[in-house]
């Protein structure tokens, strides 16, 4: 009935229930001119909506008009309470439906207009005040010979390390505001140069003593210029001027000019500007040097080299450094002033006035969103941290048998059915802990694809509001099907691994694995044993090559019958096999049940073993030496006739050995 009244002035967009009512404000609340909501309605009723609305803070720019037919002052009250800006009581009549929704749209309208302008005129007003310090400070550039883009440069580089100082340390007062007080103010750093004489400025070589003197009262020449400023002393601006204008050639070890101070005693804006400074002197031509490269700037600062610096500042220094320079090698005048003024204004711009044109390009990009998402067979999703609202595509959301739309998604059972809670909390966790700097986090997840179990890589990043302090707002990212690659990748991890003929670990995983156990020493002892097999050779002459692989076969799955999960065994070549066992009493026993286990009679031939073991870390601490000791003890076996097992000692040190190729490096005394 509502659209019905309201369809002949107005695109109208009708939900069933709260949850699309929820969907469609999350696709184009910026588009949205009024929202009306009744308060009975399935899934989410219409105060829930309203408190998602505000959460979300969408009712700044949506109005909301209630209609219902309950006439009980306390939802009328509740309603307001939320944030409704009217309520229509039913029954209702159709032109005060329309004029109550019409005054309210235009009641809106002309607010953001309101905002527009004070936007524009803000804008405006720092644009002017932008230009007019560039204006005063490129004088003194002027006289000084150079480009103007020395005053630039100190501007971006001061924001840039004092941006990063704030999230370094809370130890010095820097709000955004004040941020941008002294940046501003940083313009004036060298205004004192003003008056100093061109010749002294200019001077090709080292200046002289009495030179430098001179040059030197330029910081108190600047700070009694703001003195004596006819009026506006109380103004923040003109004091950190001051303070910049006075101490920006002060040091930390209290070894600077003009008063001598020393560490914090010098104002933060101060210290910071030195840096900037210093650092746009080294890396751009003067007419007494030549330009330093990036790198061989940063090392003269560090050095000190051309003074001592805060410490924190010179840590700032370095982890900015490759930023610094990306910046100083793009800039343009109008690139800074343009981004500056934009830094300035962007939380006035955050409400202002949406155009028709940009409307227009949002919904042209949903479409190619939603084109591109449908095309890739890809699982694209967004999730918004203020309505707890995971969207997935269209694509996507029929793929994986889910509604598009999944609230509160840590509670949300069906969701839990396809990731696990286990993965999305880890895949959570891993975007929190990105940063601006590496924002994208990868990870491969196994998901529950209608009853089947597919693997699939997620490429996902968090999305942040503010310079300053970045606030986490919301996650996107997208689910790609790796199912095949994961799978083939696995099979020829296994090749790469396994023996092909008793698919035992081969040779080289398994010193991996043992080496890794010996490192991370989870247990307190282990025993490697090694093994052959007694005159295999006559099972090859005389059955045949095809018996003699059976018979090793054989041999592996007695061995896997009779190991634990945590033991290591493979086939290391031949006849030879190896086990890698931890154990917590006695090991004899254990050794003895192994070689009863797995000798016996394959068809018509007996197989019988020597063995050889070695204990860690009694015989050694390090694969190497454990493997060759074994060894000795296996060649000590043979010696006394086969068919036993022998573990190492002193009497089989000298002995040689049947497969390490280290006796003749261990003949004499043994390593540890």
């Amino acid at each position: 009935m509502l659209a019905d009244m309201l369809a002949d002035r107005y695109a109208v967009s009708e939900a069933a229930n709260g949850l699309e009512a929820v969907s469609i404000m999350e696709k184009y609340h910026a588009e949205l001119s009024l929202v009306l909501l009744d308060i009975m309605m399935p899934e989410m009723n219409g105060f829930e909506v309203l408190a998602y609305m505000s959460k979300s803070e969408w009712l700044s720019s949506v109005p909301v008009i209630m209609i219902s037919a309950e006439t009980s002052s306390s939802y009328i009250d509740q309603a307001y309470d939320l944030g409704a800006t009217d309520y229509i009581s039913r029954p209702f009549d159709e032109k005060t439906v329309q004029r109550r929704v019409k005054n309210t749209i235009m009641l809106y309208a002309k607010q953001k207009m309101l905002e527009s302008m004070v936007t524009e005129q803000i804008l405006e007003k720092e644009r002017n005040n932008f230009l007019m310090v560039e204006i005063l400070s490129n004088i003194v550039e002027f006289r000084n010979g150079e480009s103007g883009m020395h005053v630039l440069h100190i501007r971006t580089i001061t924001d840039l390390l004092l941006r990063h100082l704030v999230h370094m340390t809370g130890r010095y007062p820097l709000t955004p505001g004040r941020i941008a007080l002294i940046v501003n103010a940083s313009s004036l750093h060298d205004i004192g140069k003003i008056s100093i004489p061109e010749h002294i400025l200019n001077k090709p070589g080292k200046l002289t003593p009495e030179e430098f003197g001179i040059m030197k009262t330029h910081s108190e020449i600047g700070a009694r210029i703001l003195e004596n400023a006819p009026c506006h002393q109380n103004e923040e601006l003109i004091q950190i001027a001051h303070e910049i204008c006075r101490w920006h050639h002060e040091r930390y070890d209290g070894h600077g000019y003009p008063d001598g101070l020393k560490g914090d005693e010098i104002p933060i804006s101060a210290q910071v500007v030195a840096v900037a400074d210093v650092y746009d002197a080294l890396t751009n031509e003067r007419i007494y040097k030549p330009a330093y490269s990036h790198e061989a700037a940063m090392r003269m600062i560090l050095n000190g080299e051309c003074g001592v610096f805060n410490p924190i500042l010179l840590q700032c220094l370095i982890e900015m450094g490759p930023r610094i320079a990306e910046e100083m090698a793009k800039s343009t005048t109008e690139q800074i002033s343009a981004s500056e003024i934009s830094s300035i204004s962007s939380q006035v711009l955050s409400t202002g006035k949406v155009s028709s044109r940009t409307l227009a390009l949002l919904e042209q990009e949903r479409t190619k969103y939603q084109f591109f998402a449908s095309m890739s067979k890809e699982i694209q999703y967004e999730y918004s941290l203020s309505t707890d609202l995971l969207t997935l595509s269209d694509w996507g959301a029929a793929q994986l048998g889910l509604p598009e739309l999944i609230p509160h998604p840590e509670h949300n059972a069906e969701l839990h059915k396809v990731l696990s809670y286990d993965d999305l909390h880890d895949l959570f966790g891993r975007l929190t802990a990105a940063t601006p700097e590496n924002p994208l986090i990868h990870a491969v997840y196994a998901l529950n694809i209608h009853g089947q179990q597919r693997w699939y890589k997620v490429v996902a990043r968090p999305l942040w509001v503010g310079d300053e302090h970045p606030v986490m707002t919301g996650t996107i990212g997208k689910f790609s099907d790796v199912h095949e690659e994961r799978l083939q990748l696995e099979a020829l991890k296994e090749q790469a691994e396994q023996d092909s003929l008793t698919k035992l670990h081969n040779h080289m995983s398994a010193r991996a694995q043992i080496e890794s156990a010996l490192v991370k020493g989870r247990a307190e002892k282990y025993a490697l044993i090694l093994f052959d097999l007694d005159l295999f050779k006559n099972a090859n002459d005389r059955y045949g090559h095809m018996f003699g692989d059976e018979v090793l076969k054989d041999v592996a799955r007695r061995i896997v019958q009779n190991i634990r999960q945590e033991d290591i065994a493979a086939r290391i070549g031949g006849d030879e096999f190896l086990i890698f066992t931890p154990y917590k009493d006695e090991v004899e026993p254990m050794v003895s049940r192994l070689f009863e286990a797995i000798a016996g009679r394959y068809a018509q031939f007996d197989v019988s073993l020597s063995m050889g073991v070695s204990i860690a870390p009694k015989d050694g601490k390090n694969y190497e030496l454990l493997f060759h000791r074994a060894d000795q003890a296996l060649y000590a076996a043979k010696q006394h006739g086969r068919k036993r097992y022998c573990f190492y000692d002193d009497s089989v040190r000298g002995t040689l050995s049947v497969l390490s190729p280290m006796e003749s490096d261990l003949a004499g005394p043994d390593p540890i």
